[in-house]
């Protein structure tokens, strides 16, 4: 809807982009390192250490940032609405709850792990706690496409 009523404003227009394209950023390893690491596995090889380590430093320095200027571009835009929708609103305080759980998950979970799971292996407990902090990650996306597609409370 936003983006209709404000499909003529060019700042809209650039931030929406940005807020679309960081989000795309900060997930696109979310979904592709998972089917990477099961079909080396079907293969009966694994991913290289050093690979796994450097995934854990892009989930911390590309798409972390990412993620947090996901949120941030969305803060813009609804700055950016001319007051059609409102901070209070309670699928504006939604988002924010499952972005905060994201950046938690991502910055808790997934990073720290994915840190020990490079040094311990593809067997190891930190590479479980991968695997889940992926899964959360992904239930978390989901919940958020449902809250901006939706918007409850509108």
């Amino acid at each position: 809807m936003l983006a209709v009523l404000k499909s003529n404003d060019a700042l809209y227009q650039i931030v929406f982009l940005l807020h679309i394209l960081s989000a795309i950023v900060a997930f696109a390893p979310a979904f592709s390192w998972p089917f990477v690491n099961l079909q080396m596995r079907k293969r009966g090889s694994s991913v290289p250490s050093d690979v796994a380590g450097q995934v854990a430093v892009n989930d911390a320095v590309v798409h972390g940032p990412a993620l947090a200027l996901a949120g941030a571009f969305g803060i813009i835009m609804i700055a950016l609405s001319d007051g059609i929708y409102e901070f209070s609103q309670l699928w504006i305080s939604l988002a924010f709850l499952v972005w905060f759980a994201m950046l938690g998950v991502l910055y808790g979970l997934l990073v720290p792990a994915g840190r020990q799971a490079a040094v311990d292996g593809p067997d190891s407990p930190s590479a479980k706690r991968v695997s889940m902090a992926g899964g959360i990650m992904h239930l978390l996306i989901v919940v958020m496409l449902v809250v901006m597609i939706w918007k409850p409370g509108f």
